[in-house]
């Protein structure tokens, strides 16, 4: 098959590597239009240094590298090599950073690669020119390694200009064509190229590209230096082969924001300690006019580079003094969030994009973006990368351009799992914001919302509840307080007042809103009216998009509890276009509160205008009423497994909502309670966590979420794949382990050991206070995933007994949240 007429705009890495695989999965009508010249187009391709460093805490980054590395090895030139396994060593120079070292080796583990950790003397013998008194210790990955950018690149390009691809250079894009909201044609210098999907693959250029059809693509260029030393004699001794280029691994030191490969007697470093020199992609092109050969170059700056250079001689004494051959600044994309920018514009049909991606990650993500646009679905968990993953205030020039230089600053930083981004701060904050303040909120960040973490005001509970709330180690014990865990059993106890307002809320209506929703989800909707129902958005090969709570409000309208822009770009891309379904992000013109607790109905019923008894409003329905004066939409929903309502009501009367019920549950003891406290509460109770505990590469029989799957109920997306999986049965199983040291809590992502042996890892954890045990859900192989089996979990070096638990590890039975 030809497949549709496809246009990819740059011939950088990403753009020919996507071609490759297009052409290799029989898509033949791609062309590819590149401004510069082939194999070495100016970009970033052009000047990268080629290392590939495969270790990453996500493990779809990690996947992507794997692939890339597998791939780009399987390669070669004109008998030329296009990638060599090398190794690489991450040294480290301080405490902090060896004990990074010991996560980033659990990282690898989790994910399937090999990687050991190394005392300095084995340090020095695998790369003879580093001090190892410079050093504590370094992490080594055999299989990472080099390639040469213009040589893999044509190799790729070769193959699918035999296939059928076609490469056009010198040609730089003016226009595309839409007709009606989708692609009809890219217009160029040349002519216009008629075409049913384009995908922007121009690197830091982008922006200008996604401009040209009304598109936001949110990365910041920035330039960081590059330095190649002159000859040395300390390398020249090795008598390297200048076909092989290098012999010994490649090394970062991140302490001191450096990294460093052999040229066969020269070093190649690079440097991310200094001032960062921002760059708008529409001045990139005013420079490449200026330099046609090689536009993403910037003049070498040696003022900034100086500190770096004495950094480099103390690693690596050699380089005392060493001549500087050639120095450079060379552009790289960031991104808001760090990761790569994947998928179709909710503005605009058939435009795709392909962008923010780095050598090291080139081929997988082509692979997986080609999967995508064949298959309709991709192989890996995209929703880290997914282009539509971002709030509107995170569109913004000044949000892009803050968030892409922090994120440069910080691109060799330890980063806790919980630190959230200082800068811009605060951007959204709910109504109720000032009254959290007034009670000592502890805030943290999410989608650009505050949200409180637990609340200074609460520490006398633990003159109540000090006993069972126990200590945790130096890691775990960041951005967070014990008070987390006197308002977790608070809850439990009482009754707690929590700030939902992050949850993404979309209304959606109209006369075909039923059949829609129905067609989309795996859940029975067709309810009656104040109907709740937990459903999940499945991908057609069957895998966990999104889990929505949808509330029937009316007989054409309903209320879908979401997780995030991906899921609103999801409905509108899948929307009928006759008119009969509005959809509507309301989440910034509305706020929540979770009441939960044994004591919430104390609290609600005498200030609401309604029948809250458990006869009159059950588990799982709505009702639209009001609270004093606040019209309210209220859900007897509980995520955190006790008696409660989620109450949704305009932004503009939240702080009345939430005076009136801080006031009248005063006597009945209400706190309010934070995020902290909330993850271990749902944990209890064995809640799962998109992004976290399922993505699209689990599905729900897998999932433990089964029972939001009805197959008798007719057609849905995803549904005939789901029969073919269930059939099969599910390899691997989601499950709740409890570890044996009520201290040890442990994160996420660290790998569980079964016999001794890798064979899953963790996806959320938190001590679960009412149970008295520190949990972790884990992903296993089906035959390790029985109750009882022990496991364990790998932790900073220390290996944590732990056994496979039964769920829910709280109330089994159901009662306090039908109570």
């Amino acid at each position: 098959m030809a497949g549709p007429r496809v246009v990819i705009i740059g011939a950088g890495i990403v753009g020919t590597a996507l071609a490759d695989e297009l052409t290799m999965r029989g898509w033949t009508d791609v062309t590819v239009v590149e401004q510069g010249r082939l194999w070495a187009p100016g970009g970033s391709t052009s000047h990268a240094p080629g290392m590939f460093f495969q270790t990453n805490g996500s493990k779809t980054m990690t996947a992507f590298a794997q692939y890339t590395v597998g791939k780009y090895a399987g390669l070669e030139l004109d008998g030329r090599w296009c990638f060599r396994h090398i190794g690489s060593i991450e040294v480290a120079r301080t405490p902090a950073r060896l004990t990074d070292l010991h996560r980033r080796h659990e990282w690898a583990t989790s994910w399937g690669l090999e990687s050991r950790l190394l005392d300095p003397g084995e340090v020095q013998r695998l790369f003879p020119l580093i001090d190892p008194d410079a050093i504590l210790g370094g992490y080594h990955v055999p299989s990472d390694g080099i390639t040469v950018g213009s040589r893999v690149n044509e190799a790729q390009g070769r193959r699918a200009i035999d296939r059928g691809a076609r490469f056009v250079e010198g040609t730089q894009v003016t226009g595309i064509r839409t007709v009606r909201g989708r692609v009809t044609a890219v217009e160029t210098d040349s002519g216009e190229l008629a075409c049913d999907l384009v995908v922007c693959a121009a690197g830091f250029w982008g922006p200008r590209i996604g401009s040209l059809v009304g598109v936001t693509i949110p990365l910041q260029p920035l330039a960081h230096t590059l330095v190649k030393s002159g000859p040395l004699p300390e390398l020249a001794r090795f008598a390297i082969d200048p076909g092989d280029q290098s012999i010994h691994p490649i090394i970062r030191d991140q302490d001191v924001d450096m990294y460093y490969r052999e040229l066969v007697d020269r070093i190649w470093f690079g440097s991310y300690g200094h001032e960062p020199q921002p760059v708008s992609a529409w001045d990139i092109r005013s420079h490449a006019e200026a330099a046609p050969e090689m536009p993403s170059v910037l003049p070498f700056t040696a003022e900034l580079f100086e500190p770096s250079r004495r950094h480099a001689g103390e690693l690596m004494p050699a380089l005392r003094g060493a001549p500087l051959a050639e120095g450079f600044n060379g552009i790289f994309s960031f991104t808001p969030d760090g990761f790569p920018l994947m998928g179709e514009s909710p503005e605009v049909r058939g435009f795709w994009v392909a962008e923010a991606v780095w050598f090291t990650h080139s081929a997988g993500v082509s692979r997986e973006l080609a999967e995508w646009l064949v298959t309709g679905a991709p192989s890996l968990d995209l929703h880290e990368c997914d282009l539509n993953r971002f709030e509107r205030h995170q569109l913004t020039a000044d949000y892009v351009r803050t968030r892409g230089i922090q994120n440069y600053v910080e691109v060799y930083d330890v980063i806790h799992p919980l630190q959230p981004m200082e800068d811009p701060r605060p951007l959204r904050v709910a109504p109720f914001h000032v009254r959290e303040q007034a009670l000592g909120a502890c805030f943290l960040e999410s989608a650009g919302w505050e949200r409180p973490q637990w609340y200074e005001a609460n520490a006398s509970l633990l003159d109540r509840y000090a006993a069972d709330v126990p200590g945790r180690g130096q890691w775990a014990s960041r951005h967070w307080s014990p008070i987390a865990g006197a308002e977790a059993l608070a809850t439990r106890d009482g009754v707690a007042l929590y700030d939902i307002t992050t949850l993404k809320r979309i209304v959606v209506d109209g006369p075909g809103a039923l059949a829609f929703l129905d067609r989309l989800t795996t859940n029975r909707l067709d309810r009656p009216v104040g109907a709740v129902v937990y459903t999940l958005l499945l991908d057609p090969a069957g895998g966990i998009v999104s889990d929505l709570t949808i509330a029937r409000l009316a007989e054409d309208r309903f209320q879908v509890g979401a997780n995030g822009p991906v899921d609103v770009a999801w409905l509108r891309r899948h929307a009928p276009e006759d008119g009969t379904v509005r959809i509507e992000d309301v989440s910034a013109g509305t706020c929540a509160l979770g009441l939960w607790g044994p004591r919430a109905r104390e609290v609600i019923a005498p200030l609401v205008h309604g029948d809250v008894s458990n006869a009159a409003h059950p588990y799982f329905t709505a009702l639209s009423t009001e609270i004093g004066f606040v019209p309210v939409t209220m859900l007897r929903l509980s995520y955190v497994g006790e008696l409660g309502w989620e109450i949704y009501a305009d932004a503009d009367m939240g702080l009345k909502l939430w005076d009136t019920i801080w006031e009248a549950g005063q006597a009945h003891g209400l706190v309010a309670a934070g995020r902290a406290a909330f993850t271990s509460l749902r944990l209890e109770k064995g809640y799962r966590s998109y992004g976290a505990d399922m993505t699209s590469e689990h599905d729900p029989w897998e999932a433990g979420l089964g029972f939001a799957v009805k197959l008798d109920k007719g057609e849905f997306v995803g549904r005939d794949a789901l029969v073919r999986r269930r059939s099969a049965g599910p390899r691997r199983r989601l499950v709740p382990l409890v570890l044996d040291d009520p201290e040890a809590v442990v994160m996420g992502k660290e790998p569980v050991l079964v016999d001794g042996r890798p064979a899953g890892y963790v996806t959320s954890a938190a001590f679960g206070f009412r149970v008295g045990r520190s949990i972790a859900y884990a992903w296993l192989p089906s035959d390790a995933a029985t109750v009882g089996r022990r496991v364990e979990v790998a932790y900073f070096g220390d290996r944590l007994g732990a056994a496979v638990a039964e769920e829910p590890l709280y109330d089994p039975g159901m009662s306090r949240l039908r109570a």
